[in-house]
């Protein structure tokens, strides 16, 4: 029925890394690592995780005529996703600029470029793409507008999933489409207001007022906490892993837990298994480069006793958190 596991909308970055000793403070400047350029962005990242644990997986984006639009087209290429719907020109590709510290936290600033290029006659112009697809998942590092035209373009049946990175106040057909909206802390706050509360219970209870049919809420070293209409909650316990960079961890376990909610998986399970993915990714460096296959989440959760949850089988490429250290922003 369906061609596609996961369509992602969403940006694509060249991500262009330096490690620090630590960020420097206003009006400071630092020393840092020789600068080392990635392929990233969150979509990008999403479609690219997703690829690796075997989702079949379509990317609809917008990228630059330039060197770092090739290097973003090859990487997606290569983790096995279907680029037929990435736009190339309008704008150089976006960029991101990542410190990282030694103990892993990251500090992002974002130059859009071409995403903010990516138009609501663009997805209107993928209408094939959104109804071929299982499950939507979508960011906000492209415009809101084009975010709502994505929403107005699902079909009946196909789920949607919304990282609302970075945060702003969204639009009610947005927030009554999302199954699940997924957010940190710092993301609950914004959308939430003044009124957020100060526990994870409280934020979720009030993000449900607003009209998803389910939420997510990352705590980064405590799991998540997963919560729907219904009034259904749990917590998704952390995986204890040592970090060595967070960026990309969170859109990894956005694309797993898609994908696995895609695949009929309960809200907790997908979670539980997102979890795992976003463990496996914070052990190494970059973003894309730090995915894991189906296999590695595998090898992961056979080294934690007790924990033996199911692998789904791996089709062509793959993957993704709530255990996943969030000290800082993750890309």
């Amino acid at each position: 029925m369906y061609d596609y596991d996961l369509l992602v909308v969403g940006s694509a970055n060249a991500d262009l890394v330096i490690g620090v000793e630590r960020r420097p403070g206003a009006g400071e400047t630092v020393l840092g690592s020789d600068l080392a350029t990635h392929p990233g962005g969150k979509g990008a990242n999403q479609a690219v995780a997703a690829a690796r644990l075997g989702a079949r997986t379509a990317l609809l984006a917008r990228v630059g005529d330039d060197a770092h639009g090739r290097l973003l087209l090859d990487s997606q290429r290569a983790a096995g996703v279907d680029t037929a719907g990435v736009l190339v020109g309008g704008a150089p590709t976006g960029v991101a600029l990542i410190t990282v510290d030694p103990s892993g936290d990251n500090s992002i600033v974002v130059s859009p470029g071409a995403n903010s290029r990516l138009t609501p006659d663009d997805v209107r112009a993928a209408s094939s793409l959104l109804a071929a697809s299982r499950v939507v998942s979508v960011q906000l590092e492209i415009p809101l507008e084009t975010v709502v035209e994505v929403v107005r373009g699902l079909r009946p049946g196909t789920r949607f999933v919304l990282n609302p990175s970075p945060p702003r106040e969204l639009p009610e057909e947005v927030l009554a489409a999302c199954d699940p909206l997924i957010v940190n802390e710092h993301e609950a706050r914004v959308v939430l207001g003044a009124d957020a509360g100060e526990t994870p219970e409280q934020w979720a209870e009030a993000l449900l007022a607003l009209g998803p049919r389910s939420v997510v809420v990352t705590l980064g070293e405590e799991g998540a906490l997963v919560a729907d209409a219904r009034g259904t909650a749990a917590r998704v316990p952390s995986v204890k892993v040592t970090a060595v960079d967070t960026t990309g961890a969170g859109d990894s376990f956005t694309a797993a837990l898609a994908w696995r909610l895609g695949a009929g998986e309960s809200l907790a399970d997908s979670a539980a298994y997102a979890a795992r993915v976003g463990a496996v990714a914070v052990t190494r460096e970059g973003a894309q480069a730090s995915f894991p296959t189906a296999e590695e989440v595998a090898a992961l959760c056979s080294a934690i006793p007790g924990d033996n949850p199911r692998t789904p089988g791996r089709k062509s490429g793959a993957a993704t958190e709530p255990g996943t250290p969030q000290r800082g922003e993750t890309q």
